[in-house]
């Protein structure tokens, strides 16, 4: 990293990752996968035969960021540590990822109404062999929700693109009673945690 300027790669495609980083100070390039993650073998999010979901998410962030330290040297780019994240919830043992369509979304938002659930966050950064990576559980409960909000907060596209059909950084916090952990590792980055982690790999923070 340069000493005037010190910057990392993020390995996501989230606004809300690069917004957090930005809330922090911390600068930035984004590295992207050709096809994405989800298309590339090493990097894929597809959850093993009964994979736990801390081991899951744990799994995805690793891969993310050793491919991505990998690509720096095939791309020829300068090396500096590779940040990637991956967040997913856990029902009752069941990984729920992001939903395929809104009728997937009302459905796992209808299964999250008037209960708790586990946000699992793991956040991994890798430089030449160096790999640390750190996961947060933070636990959430929804109150019951009316069969009617949940096809609005569908039909406004919020869910799409979000672990567990919500972002509770959006209109979802009108379904929260109360959070215990990280609120920005249910966001999708883990402020403290990744702050520590920087600050392991000589990033000024």
């Amino acid at each position: 990293m340069s000493a005037l300027e010190p910057r990392i790669y993020l390995a996501s495609q989230s606004p809300r990752r690069r917004e957090l980083l930005t809330q922090i100070g911390v600068r930035f390039d984004l590295l992207l996968f050709r096809g994405g993650s989800r298309t590339d073998e090493s990097t894929c999010e597809d959850p093993l035969p009964a994979e736990p979901p801390d081991n899951y998410v744990l799994r995805v962030a690793t891969a993310k960021a050793q491919h991505g330290a990998g690509l720096l040297q095939f791309r020829r780019l300068p090396e500096r540590p590779v940040l990637a994240a991956d967040t997913t919830l856990d029902v009752d043992g069941i990984i729920i990822g992001k939903p395929a369509d809104d009728t997937d979304a009302a459905a796992i938002l209808q299964r999250l109404s008037g209960r708790t659930h586990r946000v699992l966050t793991a956040v991994a950064i890798a430089q030449g062999e160096r790999l640390e990576q750190r996961l947060t559980s933070s636990a959430v409960r929804f109150r019951t929700l009316m069969p009617d909000e949940i096809q609005r907060y569908v039909a406004s596209g919020e869910p799409h693109d979000k672990a567990g059909a919500y972002g509770i950084q959006g209109r979802a916090a009108m379904f929260v009673e109360e959070i215990h952990g990280s609120h920005s590792g249910i966001v999708g980055l883990p402020l403290c945690e990744t702050s520590l982690l920087l600050r392991a790999f000589g990033y000024p923070i």
